[in-house]
C-alpha cells in the first residue's frame, strides 16, 4: 500500500505545486507528512530532507503551544520570515504544505 496522495488527485496535485512554484520569489514547495516525511517536492533531495525535518518540528512545537492556550484550537498555518527568507506553512493534518519564498524579491510586484 503506497503513502501520500491518492492515484486520482495526483494530477491536481502536480498543477498546484507547478502554479504556486511559477510564483515570483518561490524557491520551492514541499509537501510533507505529519511525521517528517517528504511526499511532494519541487526541491533538491538534500534540501529536501532537511527542511522537512525541520518543519516537522517545528509545527509539532507550535501546535503544543497552541493547544497549550487553548485547547480547543489547532494550528492552521505558521509564517516564519527572516532577512533572507520566507517559510509559510499550512498545517492540514496529516499532511503540511510549505512554500520557501526568497525574500529579496520586491514586494510591490504583484504575485
Amino acid at each position: 500500500m503506497s503513502r501520500g496522495i491518492p492515484k486520482e488527485g495526483k494530477s491536481e496535485v502536480e498543477e498546484t505545486l507547478k502554479r504556486i512554484q511559477a510564483h515570483k520569489g518561490v524557491i520551492g514547495v514541499i509537501i510533507v507528512s505529519s511525521d517528517g516525511i517528504p511526499i511532494r517536492t519541487t526541491l533538491d533531495n538534500s534540501t529536501t530532507v532537511h527542511y522537512c525535518s525541520l518543519i516537522q518540528q517545528l509545527t509539532s512545537k507550535a501546535r503544543s503551544a497552541v493547544r497549550d492556550l487553548d485547547p480547543s484550537n489547532d494550528l492552521t498555518f505558521l509564517r516564519i520570515r527572516s532577512k533572507k527568507n520566507e517559510i509559510m506553512m499550512i498545517v492540514l493534518i496529516p499532511i503540511i504544505l510549505a512554500n520557501m519564498d526568497d525574500d529579496s524579491y520586491d514586494e510591490a510586484d504583484p504575485i
